[in-house]
């Protein structure tokens, strides 16, 4: 029986693209790379991030520190931050078919709460952190923590990295098409389902059973 709904943040509850790439920018002169465009980006979200670092001339090891920066430098717009359409409305009929809600997410508590807050997003249960390719351990420790199967929780993401998180947790994963990553990137790494809408993830849940 499906007990919980996990959710990513960025790309998948809010649309956080125009935010994240002004961030990304402003650290383009430290970090030594071009100015990113909405084409480059769009490019880009077609490959995995190890594969975005070589195109951009980016060391992959140099990704958690400039991370803690982008992080920084995104809290000056969380306030400005919209849910995607039709998400506050999946998230009342989760809660009203009796899912649990939470968050696992690279962003911070900080950010991830003044978010939801400011669009009035109040029936989140749980939200916790994972370093940017760490969420795997941390979805480890959300089912310990509540004593939960494995099959008791879905994941509802919108990257690569999170499809692999799931793998690598034993858990399943609703994959979003309207975020970060482009369908392209899930063709050697499939998730469980595909999402193109957010009643999509009711459905899913329903699927599942609960």
């Amino acid at each position: 029986m499906l007990k919980y709904i996990i959710f990513d943040f960025d790309g998948t509850l809010v649309d956080s693209k125009e935010h994240s790439i002004e961030v990304i920018n402003k650290l383009a002169q430290k970090y030594q790379f071009q100015n990113l465009t909405k084409e480059q980006i769009a490019k880009l979200s077609r490959y995995s991030i190890a594969e975005r670092c070589r195109m951009m001339n980016f060391p992959l090891y140099k990704i958690p520190f400039a991370f803690i920066e982008f992080l920084l430098l995104y809290k000056e717009g969380t306030d400005q931050l919209q849910l995607f359409p039709g998400i506050k409305e999946l998230l009342t009929n989760l809660e009203d078919a009796n899912y649990k809600l939470a968050v696992i997410s690279s962003n911070t508590e900080e950010n991830i709460k003044q978010s939801l807050h400011k669009n009035k997003i109040e029936n989140v249960d749980d939200i916790l952190v994972a370093s940017i390719f760490g969420k795997d351990k941390v979805i480890k420790k959300f089912l310990k923590k509540h004593r939960l199967k494995a099959s008791e929780v879905l994941y509802v993401g919108d990257e690569l990295r999170d499809i692999l998180a799931c793998e690598r947790a034993g858990i399943k994963i609703a994959w979003v098409s309207w975020g970060f990553d482009s369908i392209e990137v899930t063709k050697e790494n499939k998730p469980d389902f595909y999402a193109h809408q957010p009643q999509d993830i009711f459905s899913i849940a329903q699927s599942i059973g609960g």
